[in-house]
């Protein structure tokens, strides 16, 4: 729903400050509130010396085996810091975390002094202390359910990671993938409910970040919805209807441009329903896709405005435009994200355009914003973006993505 404002219609950019004044209210509480990617410290109402634990996780909430961690914490409702470390594909590692953790793994996980790697280790060990979330990772329940992750995972990179030397081969991997998740339907149809044991826990967990990121990456390259299997269907439904999964969950654009260089690339295999995907998945409209389906919150625009106001000076530093021109064609953008006005920015020959999709193209989910708020911003970037002309910015890289540098945004 467009935002009632006494601005509306214009056709004039709002100036920053009556933007502001549209942002005011929007506040969420990162320590005790919902679950979001911008915490440094969650304390669910207790005290920080209730505080026993530090999360190391991604500055981009890209890292799978973070997500799994993090979202057990979550539901757990553990006390717990967090500090964002650069994972490989978009910088150096920092010295401080590779002196604490030579490796340079992520995450890693620091409990009552000790450092802890790899996920799995790390959610033993906190089961350990802190008690199963349900079932725990070595109850014989649970143990089938670790292993049929396990070769779903392996199909998913055969198909998606391996190039095919021939129609044959795609086939072939994509048989094998069909056929892994119709093991995986019939498990989670053994139960009662949605889930993969009766109820939410542990397996739940260990299944989310890989399938999560298995139903953008095949939508993109593929043409494949996994969400289009109904107990997957139920599954991702259930997931969604927890406030814990929703702060964690990321969307299709931003899985399937930040999966090729950690997966060593993704290959597609040119269908006419993945080459449509993959264009409404970079240009729209972004409503719609099978990657949400949980209704989109009234504060999803003012949420969008008061990220980008947030990180205002930072996005206009990197951004390949000069600022000032770059400044005007963001303020329409953010005029038509909160009024639903078309708005047009008076420099028309400057390529403006360009700066919008490049801003378009870099909005992370969930590091940046919610999912709901992400496609309303990528929404209104490119409608005024549309008005200037057809320019696309240089395209994304796929080996590495030090195009977002996170060292300019930490903890704002």
């Amino acid at each position: 729903m467009v935002a009632s404002s006494s601005f509306a219609p214009l056709s004039a950019p709002l100036s920053w400050s009556d933007l502001e004044s549209l942002s005011a209210g929007f506040q969420t509480d990162r320590i005790n509130g919902p679950t979001n990617a911008q915490a440094t410290l969650r304390l669910f109402g207790q005290t920080e010396s209730a505080v026993r634990v530090t999360l190391f996780r991604d500055n981009h909430a890209w890292c799978p085996y973070c997500q799994k961690i993090w979202l057990w914490l979550e539901e757990k409702r553990i006390p717990y810091r967090i500090q964002k470390v650069t994972m490989f594909c978009y910088g150096e590692k920092e010295s401080w975390y590779k002196r604490k953790v030579p490796s340079g793994m992520l995450p890693a996980l620091e409990l009552d002094g000790k450092i802890i790697t790899e996920s799995d280790d790390i959610l033993i060990a906190l089961e350990q202390v802190f008690g199963p979330l349900n079932l725990g990772m070595t109850d014989p329940a649970v143990l089938p359910m670790r292993r049929l992750e396990r070769l779903l995972f392996r199909a998913w990179c055969s198909w998606l990671c391996q190039p095919a030397r021939s129609p044959r081969d795609e086939a072939h991997n994509r048989d094998v993938f069909v056929n892994t998740v119709a093991q995986v339907e019939k498990a989670i149809g053994q139960t009662p409910g949605p889930y993969f044991l009766s109820e939410f826990g542990t397996a739940d967990v260990i299944f989310t970040p890989y399938v999560e990121r298995m139903n953008a990456s095949l939508f993109y390259y593929k043409g494949y919805s996994l969400r289009a299997n109904p107990r997957f269907s139920d599954w991702f439904d259930a997931m969604e209807s927890r406030g814990t999964y929703r702060g964690t969950q990321s969307d299709f654009h931003t899985h399937a441009h930040d999966l090729p260089p950690q997966m060593g690339g993704c290959w597609e295999n040119g269908e006419p329903q993945m080459v449509e995907n993959k264009k409404r998945v970079n240009q729209g409209p972004w409503q719609g896709l099978p990657d949400v389906t949980y209704p989109e919150p009234d504060t999803a625009r003012k949420e969008a405005l008061h990220r980008v106001i947030k990180h205002r000076s930072n996005i206009l530093r990197a951004n390949p435009l000069p600022d000032q021109i770059f400044d005007e064609a963001l303020r329409c953008a953010l005029t038509h994200l909160m009024t639903g006005a078309t708005c047009r920015p008076q420099s028309d020959k400057s390529g403006a355009e360009v700066g919008l999709r490049y801003l378009r193209d870099r909005i992370s989910v969930p590091r940046d914003m919610s999912i709901h708020a992400a496609k309303r911003l990528r929404e209104s970037l490119e409608q005024t973006a549309s008005l200037l002309g057809d320019a696309q910015p240089e395209a994304i890289p796929t080996r590495h993505r030090r195009d977002q540098n996170p060292i300019a945004f930490q903890n704002v």
